[in-house]
């Protein structure tokens, strides 16, 4: 049984497989009718069989168990019944996730290759996760990523047990996400009338315009989507750096003081834009307006409000920023920023959520509920654990997987570190610098895609695939500590298997010796990539 992310508890009953057939029934109570329903959408269209509802006792069945945690679940399986129990709703979509696997790698087809022959093998199987959040960022303000492909991104996060999908939703060069009362966030900002080539090559663009966005519909559907598969989707609203789109489309945000805003356009460059929000008060009641909205769509407990790489020249040069710090009783550009995260922090807490934001937000002192995303490396979230705040670790250095592969010519994208296979499944979310209380802050750990050179779900395919998968048996399974004790080579074996779901899922990842043909640089497009790694 190649099972990936590895159970706690797997063992093999060869004695015991279960056959599957047009008779063959599932059943589950009505608290898991997501999970029902999925299993039985899933495997009807792969095995072609109804799988249609039974009585206990026989069968596929689903069942509540309370002395499990609710991510928790056991799958015993036997000829004729294939019990799994679950803690509750994410448990129960997890042990399906895990009976598909047991299938082989045709149970990740939409259509039948055969309708005989289906068998669950005999097996015991225990499992929990590790970490609460399991996660990948997918940035889709740099390039816009159509619906179809966001959900498709849904299903591979869900298929490997990651259950929460950081939709990075604005940047200086995009505005993704609808907000009605204020129109021009996406009539103007969603859109910008070239790209860059390289990375700050001023000479080399595409000039193909570049654009999209979400309707609150479309976000409704793809946080349900999300649910109705146990990932949460957690929005990003950048704030009050990385916000070029949004001053282009609304001028009186920016510093109007210092910079004709009335002329600006959503920008065409990679990095970080100097055109940062002022810190008004009529600022700060927009960006509430924002959010307003942005809560009604997205459910989940935390927002992310990005709170990093915020350049303070234009604060410097403005009076009425300086005025502002002279008002608020601040000591300087830098406090000004933490006021800003600190309003959001607050006003958040007030409507029942957390705020989470880049390990820049610590820097002003942070309300007992936020939550910090550790990126430039790990100090930050072991000086937010130390504080008593949680910490998602996603260090640019381990898991931004924009960044390289291998060093070779071939590679189409040169940016950032080269991080391997194995890299990733040597990495350690939990720094031993913590002790044991400081070390439970860690929530969890994300991978990072940022889309500067990423313009297509093909790109992304590449960049996360397999690396994802060896992220995800970090972030689930109860690996050794110790990195250089892990078995690498066992999980290149399990994988060698796993490949073949991906094949079936048509997953475009990149093979162990290399790109195809069509992933070499200079790319997909055929566009030279130059220069040195992207910030953040």
């Amino acid at each position: 049984m190649d099972l990936i992310p590895a159970p706690s508890r797997a063992v093999r009953r060869p004695d015991e497989d279960f056959p599957l057939g047009a008779a063959t029934t599932l059943t589950a109570p009505p608290a898991l009718a997501d999970a029902e329903r999925w299993l039985r959408a899933t495997l009807s269209a792969a095995t072609g069989l109804p799988l249609g509802p039974g009585r206990p006792g026989t069968g596929v069945e689903l069942v509540l168990d309370d002395a499990l945690a609710a991510e928790a679940y056991r799958i015993t399986v036997r000829p004729g019944h294939a019990l799994l129990a679950a803690g509750g709703p994410a448990g129960a979509l997890w042990a399906a996730q895990t009976l598909r696997q047991l299938l082989g790698p045709d149970a990740y087809r939409r259509s039948p290759l055969r309708r005989e022959g289906w068998v669950l093998p005999g097996a015991d199987i225990e499992d929990a996760p590790r970490f609460g959040w399991r996660g990948a960022l997918l940035d889709v303000a740099r390039h816009f990523l159509p619906k179809a492909d966001v959900l498709r991104f849904v299903d591979l996060l869900a298929a490997h047990k990651l259950n929460v999908l950081h939709l990075h939703l604005t940047d200086d060069q995009g505005w993704r996400v609808e907000i009605k009362r204020y129109p021009r966030l996406t009539a103007h900002g969603a859109w910008r009338e070239r790209s860059m080539v390289g990375y700050r090559s001023g000479q080399r663009r595409d000039d193909r315009p570049h654009g999209g966005y979400y309707t609150q519909d479309d976000l409704r559907e793809i946080v349900a989507y999300a649910a109705a598969r146990g990932v949460t989707v957690v929005p990003e609203i950048d704030l009050p750096g990385h916000a070029q789109a949004a001053v282009a489309a609304y001028p009186e945000l920016g510093n109007t003081d210092v910079v004709d805003t009335a002329a600006l356009g959503v920008w065409t460059d990679w990095g970080v834009s100097h055109h940062v929000l002022n810190a008004s008060e009529e600022t700060l009641r927009f960006f509430e307006g924002v959010l307003e909205e942005v809560l009604e769509l997205f459910p989940s407990e935390f927002v992310h409000l990005g709170g990093d790489e915020c350049p303070k020249e234009q604060w410097k040069d403005s009076a009425a920023a300086q005025a502002r710090i002279r008002e608020l009783g601040l000591a300087n550009e830098d406090e000004l920023q933490s006021h800003v995260i600190r309003h959001f922090d607050r006003w958040l807490a007030e409507r029942g959520r957390r705020l989470i934001g880049w390990d820049e937000i610590l820097e002003g002192g942070l309300a007992p509920g936020a939550a910090v995303s550790s990126w430039r490396g790990f100090g930050g979230g072991i000086a937010a654990a130390k504080a008593g705040h949680d910490v998602v670790m996603c260090p640019e250095q381990h898991v931004y997987f924009d960044h390289r592969q291998a060093d070779g010519p071939d590679e189409p994208i040169p940016v950032g570190f080269v991080r391997t296979l194995e890299d990733v499944y040597r990495f350690e979310p939990v720094p031993e610098q913590l002790d044991e209380v400081a070390a439970r802050r860690v929530i969890g750990t994300q991978a990072n895609l940022w889309s500067e050179f990423m313009d297509s779900a093909r790109d992304i395919d590449y960049r996360a695939f397999p690396r994802l998968v060896a992220f995800a048996e970090v972030a689930w399974s109860e690996l050794p500590a110790e990195p250089a004790a892990r078995d690498f080579a066992g999980f290149e074996q399990r994988l060698s298997t796993h490949l073949r779901a991906l094949d079936a899922l048509g997953v475009e990842y990149r093979p162990a010796d290399g790109p195809l043909p069509w992933q070499r640089r200079p790319g997909v497009a055929g566009r030279p990539i130059e220069g040195p790694p992207p910030v953040r």
